[in-house]
């Protein structure tokens, strides 16, 4: 069941030029994958156009065999009036409720879990919405900068859960952070500056787990490199 994009290519309304050109990736396995670059080159829109949210592209996008791809964003909040573990709880199907137990403690919001939402910092909400998405029915969950304002440890933390507990689905980690990006994922979609030839490269990360202990340092200048070459 892979995804596929071929020759994508979009412009918005009114603008004077297209945000993506000619992008093509084939993800051919589950995991942890990224979409990796500088602000406004495509990764969000690009994103949508997997999702369906964006429908007027040039290209062709396969996603066969994949059902229910979603997509999270750092800025998305649940009801602010809402109790945290109720909201999560009438939403996630109960099958899940073992799993949402387990990610609520890895994630760090145990003592979150009878506040409100609106009660809770910007990291604290951002990682109560991605659990919510989590333990949704999905075969891809695209995470856009989900883990905005949580720190550095406690993202790995998640990270290395995420992997563990889903191995067989889909995940496009959108980040800025080269350092994590080359070090958890197994495939990186590099976003160049607008007006390059090739505005996507795509490279292999690290994919380390838990016990691995590999430098990344060489794949971090890669990456930037690429994002950067003229």
């Amino acid at each position: 069941m892979p995804l596929i994009c071929d020759n994508v290519a979009f412009t918005y309304p009114a603008a004077e030029h297209p945000i993506l050109t000619n992008v093509s990736f084939n993800l051919s396995t589950p995991g942890f994958h990224s979409f990796f670059g500088p602000s406004g080159v495509g990764k969000t829109s690009l994103a949508k156009i997997l999702t369906g949210d964006i429908a007027e592209y040039s290209g062709k996008v396969v996603t066969d065999g994949l059902k229910h791809l979603l997509y999270s964003h750092n800025k998305e909040r649940l009801p602010g009036w809402s109790n945290v573990d109720r909201h999560l709880s009438r939403v996630i199907p109960q099958s899940m409720l073992a799993e949402k137990d387990r990610l609520v403690d890895v994630f760090g919001v145990s003592d979150c879990t009878k506040a409100r939402f609106d009660q809770l910092s910007m990291g604290q909400q951002n990682r109560v919405n991605l659990i919510r998405y989590l333990l949704q029915d999905c075969d891809v969950l695209i995470m856009d900068e989900s883990m905005a304002n949580v720190d550095e440890l406690t993202r790995e933390k998640i990270i290395l859960a995420i992997k563990d507990m889903f191995p067989r689905r889909y995940f496009i980690y959108i980040s800025h952070n080269a350092m994590e990006v080359a070090k958890f994922c197994d495939s990186i979609l590099v976003f160049r500056n607008s007006g390059k030839a090739q505005q996507t490269v795509m490279i292999q990360g690290c994919n380390m787990g838990r016990d691995d202990n590999i430098s990344t340092k060489a794949l971090d200048a890669t990456l930037l490199e690429i994002m950067n070459a003229s």
